[in-house]
């Protein structure tokens, strides 16, 4: 009896130590979490020049990884932006490159598109999206058919953070949902709900590798900041005051939800992507701006670099450098690549555009991952805002927020970034074999992301 007993309890040991490795291999899997904010300045952190705001987690994050001074959004406006984050793919190959729907019943970007939560999911993770959605309002394009096993937060452009109805376009509809049902928290400020909402989801997937998706909905108006930093900043001026209190709010925000994931021992083993969706607001229920792009010009909306160009951050202890500054070009498509790389995720065999900052992230030195950059948003068929990035020369067509007499007798506007990092020069007169070259680049460009 004990001679055939010997080799079933070795046989069993070392499938218990098989399973305990197994195991061991799965809980060290780094957790990844996006922070996306909405409307935020390219200089609206201290650590990106701002003198005038608190920003002491942001500026804490980025000293603790590697901070981009060229990072773009793919978009100069909100749903296009995030669906581009998500897919991995240009706005208009990802099938939204307009605002998406604010009422329900109304499809976005297609369930068929293959998003980050989906990525994480069939590795293995469980996976969340905390915040704002935009990008999809029937069930199909929901946060739940698009990869996200738990969901919290609205489905539309903005709400009122403490009724949650969305106020503008037509009659007043109520917007919070939860794993796509409707539920009412009337007079909960929702800022503080989504910490809560992601602690919880942190603490119940702490001992399984966890991907979320957290879409702050600051500095976006209406901008309700809390009591605290409305008295902080009651001596600056008009819309700076309102808009700095939301930024300093989402501050006290970001902190919480770090503080969360250090009281649950998840901080080393977490990778932290940060970066706002595209410039700041100037539209009119914002007071007309408040934000703040530095030297750059331009905002929402608009192709000129404060209206793409965003701060950008990753942190991972232990794994990639701390408190470095990158300069080289980078794009929000790049995070859903990037991230597939750090967490050994093979990547479907399908068309993304964005390309891994895992290169560059290492290494100041290391060559831009674009080359290239195209963008192409508003102004129609007949005179659309389109511009493209080439080293430092960017040249943009019929761009917003840019004066009629600024451009040529073809709509252009041509700048090298490197000697006008403000874009009040223009060039395209005095370089028209440039203008040429960028303008049939940006033509191959859009011919082939349309029809893919």
């Amino acid at each position: 009896m004990k001679k055939t007993l010997l080799p079933v309890l070795f046989v069993a040991a070392i499938g218990a130590i098989s399973l305990a490795y197994t195991q061991k291999q799965v809980a060290t899997k780094p957790n990844v979490i996006i922070i996306y904010t909405d409307d935020q300045g390219y200089a609206d952190m201290n650590i990106y020049g701002s003198t005038d705001l608190v920003t002491s987690n942001m500026d804490g994050l980025a000293k603790s990884g590697v901070r981009f001074t060229q990072f773009y959004s793919t978009s100069p406006i909100c749903s296009p932006s995030r669906a581009a984050l998500l897919t991995g793919r240009y706005p208009q190959r990802a099938g939204l490159p307009l605002m998406g729907p604010s009422k329900e019943g109304i499809a976005g970007m297609a369930g068929a598109q293959f998003t980050m939560g989906e990525l994480f999911k069939e590795a293995g993770y469980k996976t969340a999206h905390i915040g704002k959605w935009h990008v999809g309002y029937s069930k199909d394009t929901e946060p739940n058919a698009q990869g996200f096993d738990y969901s919290y937060g609205f489905m539309g452009g903005c709400v009122d953070n403490y009724s949650h109805f969305f106020y503008w376009e037509g009659a007043n509809r109520h917007d919070l949902w939860r794993n796509g049902q409707e539920i009412y928290e009337p007079g909960k400020f929702f800022p503080d709900r989504m910490v809560e909402e992601a602690g919880n989801f942190m603490n119940n997937n702490k001992d399984k590798p966890f991907f979320m998706y957290w879409a702050i909905n600051n500095p976006h108006y209406p901008l309700q900041g809390s009591k605290k930093w409305l008295d902080y900043y009651k001596n600056l001026p008009s819309p700076r005051n309102q808009y700095a209190a939301a930024i300093s709010t989402m501050d006290d925000n970001i902190g919480g939800l770090l503080k969360k994931l250090d009281a649950l021992g998840l901080r080393e083993n977490t990778i932290i992507v940060f970066q706002s969706d595209q410039g700041f607001s100037r539209e009119e229920r914002t007071f007309g701006g408040g934000g703040s792009a530095g030297v750059y010009r331009g905002s929402k909306f608009s192709l000129f670099e404060g209206g793409v160009r965003v701060p950008a951050i990753i942190s991972w202890a232990k794994h990639i450098p701390v408190n470095q500054v990158r300069s080289q070009v980078g794009a929000n498509i790049d995070w859903l690549p990037t991230l597939a790389e750090y967490c050994n995720i093979k990547l479907p065999n399908r068309k993304f555009d964005g390309q891994s900052l895992v290169p560059v992230i290492k290494s100041g030195a290391a060559p831009t991952s674009h080359p290239l950059l195209n963008w192409q948003s508003g102004g129609g068929a007949n005179n659309p805002q389109w511009s493209v990035l080439d080293g430092d020369w960017k040249l943009l067509h019929s761009p917003l927020e840019g004066k009629k007499e600024e451009l040529n007798a073809q709509g252009y506007y041509l700048v090298n970034l490197k000697n006008d990092p403000g874009e009040q020069h223009n060039l395209a007169d005095a370089h028209p074999d440039i203008v040429k070259r960028l303008e049939g680049a940006h033509k191959t460009w859009f011919e082939e992301v349309f029809n893919q």
